[in-house]
């Protein structure tokens, strides 16, 4: 259970302190990754960043963990502050800027569509930075439409249906 790897020494304080708590948290439920997984909404893989501080964890991940490990009230929220505080100081990965139409791929031929860092990745996806233009909310009375339009199919049908 305790045989993690190192944590990386540039990690800021507040990063390491969260992950070195979220550690000790897991190894309490006494859970695999992969039973941890199952148990949550997040996968083995994404447990392995999170734990190994590779990528910050949504704030979700952490109130489930919490759940698993069976925490009172009172610590649940002392880790929602410890996420915010290591969120804030988590260390950016170094972007590469965007070619231009036309321009020759970047070294090495890599493409970085889809590969972008977002700013937070605890946005849930209706508050997650556009891909295109468009202001979010927008994008969300788009969703809210949809369900309601879905939702009133529902209902004929079923009154059909149901004579």
């Amino acid at each position: 259970m305790g045989a993690w790897q190192p944590l990386p020494d540039d990690l800021p304080s507040e990063v390491r302190h969260f992950v070195e708590q979220l550690r000790q948290l897991k190894d309490r439920t006494g859970l695999s990754l992969v039973a941890l997984g199952a148990r949550t909404a997040y996968s083995k893989s994404s447990w392995q960043r999170y734990l190994n501080a590779t990528q910050p964890p949504p704030r979700q991940a952490v109130v489930a963990l919490c759940r698993v490990a069976g925490i009172d009230k009172d610590e649940a929220e002392r880790f929602g502050v410890r996420w915010e505080l290591a969120v804030q100081a988590w260390p950016k990965p170094v972007t590469v800027p965007e070619r231009s139409e036309g321009a020759a791929p970047a070294v090495g031929g890599a493409e970085t569509e889809g590969e972008e860092y977002e700013d937070d990745p605890t946005l849930p996806w209706w508050d997650a930075p556009p891909k295109t233009s468009g202001p979010p909310s927008r994008r969300l009375l788009m969703v809210a439409v949809g369900l309601a339009v879905f939702l009133v199919l529902a209902v004929v049908i079923g009154a059909v249906a149901l004579g």
